[in-house]
């Protein structure tokens, strides 16, 4: 009886891994912006939406809105200028920019669809124009690369792995920390081709894709001698991306 009813759970187990393995084939579809295929399940209606409506609450969680009209303008004016000079403006995604008033979070991100904010102590620790392009131009790629959409499409995908593998042969969590591990890797070069996004981005509109690395230098001192090990993290080694950052120059301005 245990046998038959092992048997039995190892099918319906093999039938979920086969439907997650056949939907995601379904969902694949190449980025018209990148040329990268990738896993999507959200129109770019929905993501905007969803960046809409988390947009209030992240800004909450770090202080709400920076309160200087001046430095949001020059926000404004800069990411601005990286949308309307770059293939960004061809996209359905409303981009709008804000500086929050978080004072000790060194951090910038994107929400789907649009949303781009950075905090204000990232912004003050910022030498020049061409430095503040290099944050919102990554971030502007992080949008237009549809990594959120992504991940969570993977990370969907993974959930279903997980149950199949669970009930077919209690291996649920052995699957579950692939799916982890991979969704690791696969930040860290949403990371990458937004740094090279952005630097892409930096050139069309005018300014010096060199003060990217000054930024990658601020983020390399900011994380102190205790950061996180690189296969730890979603975000590679501040060295690395320097070193990435430096082959797109060479690549976009040839």
């Amino acid at each position: 009886m245990r046998t038959k009813n092992f048997k039995v759970r190892l099918l319906i187990g093999l039938a979920i891994v086969a439907f997650a393995y056949l939907r995601k084939c379904s969902q694949q579809e190449e980025n018209p912006y990148t040329g990268r295929t990738q896993t999507i399940t959200l129109s770019p209606e929905q993501e905007i939406a969803i960046g809409l409506q988390s947009a209030p609450q992240m800004a909450q969680q770090h202080g709400g809105l920076y309160a200087n009209a001046n430095y949001q303008d020059f926000v404004d004016k800069v990411g601005n200028k990286l949308v309307n000079t770059s293939v960004a403006k061809q996209t359905p995604y409303q981009y709008e920019f804000h500086l929050l008033a978080d004072e000790k979070t060194i951090n910038a991100f994107a929400l789907p669809g649009g949303q781009v904010f950075i905090t204000y102590a990232l912004f003050s620790q910022l030498e020049n124009e061409d430095q503040l392009a290099g944050v919102l131009g990554h971030e502007i790629g992080h949008v237009l690369g549809k990594h959120s959409n992504e991940r969570i499409s993977e990370a969907n995908f993974w959930k279903t792995i997980a149950l199949g593998a669970d009930v077919g042969a209690d291996l649920g969590s052995f699957a579950s920390n692939i799916g982890n591990n991979t969704l690791l890797t696969n930040g860290r070069e949403d990371e990458l081709e937004s740094d090279d996004l952005g630097v892409k981005f930096m050139i069309d509109a005018g300014y010096n894709p060199e003060e990217m690395i000054g930024v990658m230098e601020i983020l390399k001192t900011a994380a102190g001698p205790n950061r996180v090990p690189e296969f730890k993290s979603t975000h590679p080694d501040p060295e690395n991306r320097i070193e990435h950052i430096k082959e797109a120059i060479e690549k976009y301005e040839k």
